[in-house]
């Protein structure tokens, strides 16, 4: 007897062929033949050879995954100690103001963000000298700023569910705070660690407005030269280069399930 397809199980279907369908169109049009994104002209991967042929993007690629490697490693520093002294410390009026603080760039435009870090690299460049001009320590700067927010937020969600009495043990048998926190703390909350620097990571490659705002010149993203080539005509290669980011993610994203999957199944076959 066939099962009828209940209500969840067609809005699960909807929503997934709304999410995954645009995706799937644009790799198979990455191996269209013609030079109009919206007219299929037969099977051809030549877009993948000038794609790798553009030293133009594959700068921006290299710039892109450095600004963005440097960026959520700072903020991780940043967020974690704001999450530690947002959780840790008492309630005061300090602690208020730099929760606040910590929080308003979650909610703040992405506009105003990058105009004010903008007005302040041109204020410090007239009085201090520096920056001298805008580049790639600029955008890091700005990255690592609006980034260390959603840091703080995921790890101080982890540190609410810790049980202080294990790092209070451990002080009471001798530990230096600074001890207690990076072998005990740092090992506890490494999962929401982790979490924080790839959101961080996946939020400064795929920044455009703030970038646009702090860079110069010398420093274009990724971002910034699809947008660009956007207004101009979108080319073949764009669809080919968001190709080869799908294909990345995915195998980022199955290789994370495959290795919790095991992880599991070991866990599994050690309680019995």
């Amino acid at each position: 007897m066939k099962r009828k397809l209940g209500f969840s199980s067609t809005v699960l279907w909807l929503g997934l062929v709304f999410l995954y369908a645009p995706m799937l169109i644009l790799i198979l049009y990455s191996f269209n033949e013609s030079k109009l994104v919206t007219v299929w002209g037969g099977f051809s991967p030549k877009w993948y050879a000038e794609l790798l042929g553009d030293q133009q993007i594959l700068d921006a690629v290299w710039t892109s995954l450095r600004i963005a490697f440097y960026s959520s490693t700072m903020a991780l520093i940043l967020g974690t100690m704001a999450a530690f002294v947002m959780v840790r410390f008492k309630r005061s009026w300090g602690k208020m103001s730099l929760s606040n603080m910590i929080t308003a760039p979650l909610v703040m435009p992405e506009v105003i963000t990058g105009l004010s870090l903008l007005l302040l690299f041109v204020h410090m460049a007239d009085l201090l000298g520096w920056p001298r001009e805008r580049g790639m320590l600029t955008v890091w700067i700005a990255h690592s700023t609006f980034c260390a927010s959603y840091v703080a937020v995921v790890v101080a969600s982890r540190l609410r569910e810790l049980d202080l009495s294990i790092e209070e043990a451990a002080l009471d048998l001798g530990a230096t705070p600074l001890k207690v926190f990076f072998l005990i703390t740092v090992p506890m909350i490494t999962p929401a660690l982790v979490a924080g620097w790839l959101l961080s990571f996946s939020l400064s490659l795929d920044d455009l407005v703030i970038a646009s705002f702090a860079s110069g010149p010398g420093a274009t993203t990724l971002p910034m030269v699809v947008f660009s080539s956007v207004r101009l005509g979108v080319s073949p290669k764009i669809n080919a280069l968001a190709t080869l980011i799908i294909l990345f993610v995915s195998l980022i994203a199955f290789f994370s399930w495959y290795m919790a999957r095991r992880s599991e199944r070991r866990d599994r076959h050690a309680g019995r």
